[in-house]
């Protein structure tokens, strides 16, 4: 589902658009129109992937769609030092670049360019939140949807510095003079893309890490994101939610002792999970942290524990955070708890509803009746898109006459998304966000 499907080149700045089908004899409404970022970790990724396929959606709520590729990695996100040519966050650029692209042309298509909803997942969500707040950006769009992750999460990291370093790093592995900038520069423009792609990882150092990533560049971004955040300046409707076991996917990947098996692991191997995801400094709170976690440590239960701090302290208390920051400089976040495991999910039952399988449902997967979905998911899936959709055109996702409360740091409200009737509540995870915030 997640491998690319099509050629993968350096050449890849293009679009996609779906439309509903038009009536070209009769005058009609433009239409709100929805740009998709893909996810990726500012590494991988694609338009082309079956899964971001937007006919299903623009059929459903006639709204348009439009897809695209951005720069990765070291094409889109490497920095040198004192280097005005090469900045970094080129791959924001890209993707901004896009934006205007639909503004300056979607009308052509029966789009209405006052109406643009950008929408994301993973890096992407991050993406999209980097332009809400991006004052370059911020005008190109009306409302965004960000679903997984905030740019203010604590594995979000923009550290100019440290991908210098990296950049120097990459430069003496590819046999590149790395003291003066401009050298520099013409050495890396001279390695083929498929070498520089390849030896960018023998940057890293931790198993966490991506090579390169966005970074506070003075120019897209002129300040950190949590700065910006506190800035009362066009704010808008947010569509922002979390999947119930986001962290699985990343602990098989990262964490020793855990694989793809129904195993445990120690408390041993959990406190050493926690350093790799924060490193040292969470060391003093390890107590604590198992204390406020006994309802699952208390019967050894490590592995289910550690899964569900992570996605506590990485993604649960972040958007709730960010939102509430959010809605006190004007603007209008609204938040969704996403529970439901799909039926057709290849991984093992016990890493529950992972990061990233949302997005299926938004583009109306389960409507394609090949791949075997069960009927219940093809209703909710109609839901799903539906609530996005809605939410393009009126800034509030509700349906059926029934509007989504808006949260607020007093209310801290959000609804439940499953196969189920959705149900409305509040505090998600409050004290365990509580001490999260406080430490990290």
């Amino acid at each position: 589902m997640w491998n690319p499907n099509t050629p993968i080149s350096e050449d890849c700045l293009y679009l996609n658009i779906w439309t509903p089908q038009m009536n070209t004899d009769s005058l009609q409404s433009p239409l709100p129109v929805m740009i998709w970022i893909y996810g990726g970790a500012f590494t991988t990724g694609t338009s082309s992937l079956d899964l971001y396929d937007g006919r299903y959606l623009t059929k459903s709520e006639d709204v348009i769609v439009v897809s695209m590729n951005y720069r990765l990695s070291v094409f889109g996100f490497l920095s040198l030092p004192n280097n005005p040519n090469v900045r970094g966050n080129a791959g924001l650029m890209d993707q901004r670049l896009a934006i205007q692209w639909v503004v300056d042309n979607i009308a052509a298509f029966g789009g209405d360019p006052s109406q643009i909803t950008l929408f994301g997942e993973s890096a992407g969500s991050i993406s999209v939140g980097l332009h809400v707040l991006s004052p370059g950006s911020n005008g190109l769009f009306k409302r965004a949807v960000m679903q997984s992750l905030v740019p203010t999460a604590t594995n979000a990291k923009f550290y100019l510095k440290e991908t210098w370093k990296r950049a120097i790093k990459l430069g003496g592995l590819l046999d590149c003079p790395t003291s003066a900038p401009a050298e520099l520069e013409t050495c890396l423009q001279r390695v083929n893309a498929s070498q520089l792609a390849v030896a960018q990882f023998g940057v890293l150092s931790n198993l966490e890490s991506y090579p390169f990533v966005p970074v506070v560049d003075g120019v897209f971004l002129p300040d950190t994101p949590k700065a910006l955040l506190n800035l009362k300046s066009n704010r808008k409707e947010l569509l922002l939610g979390v999947n119930k076991n986001e962290a699985s996917y990343f602990l098989v990947y990262a964490v020793p002792g855990y694989d793809l098996g129904d195993s445990l692991i120690s408390k041993k191997q959990l406190l050493y999970g926690l350093d790799l995801f924060f490193g040292k400094e969470i060391e003093p709170y390890a107590s604590t942290i198992t204390d406020l976690y006994s309802n699952v440590t208390a019967d050894g239960r490590f592995r289910d524990a550690l899964e569900t701090m992570i996605t506590d302290a990485l993604f649960n208390c972040p958007v709730q955070t960010f939102s509430s920051s959010y809605e006190q400089s004007g603007g209008k976040p609204f938040i969704y708890y996403f529970q439901h495991r799909s039926s057709t999910n290849p991984w093992p039952e016990w890493m529950g509803v992972m990061h990233g399988y949302e997005i299926e449902f938004v583009f109306g997967m389960p409507l394609n009746p090949s791949l075997g979905y069960t009927p219940e998911e093809v209703n909710m899936s109609k839901r799903f898109m539906k609530y996005w959709a809605t939410f393009a055109r009126t800034g509030n996702p509700g349906i059926d006459g029934q509007p989504w409360p808006m949260f607020t740091p007093e209310n801290k409200k959000y609804i439940t998304l499953d196969t189920q009737a959705p149900q409305f509540k509040s505090n998600l995870r409050a004290e365990e966000c509580m001490f999260w915030d406080l430490i990290i």
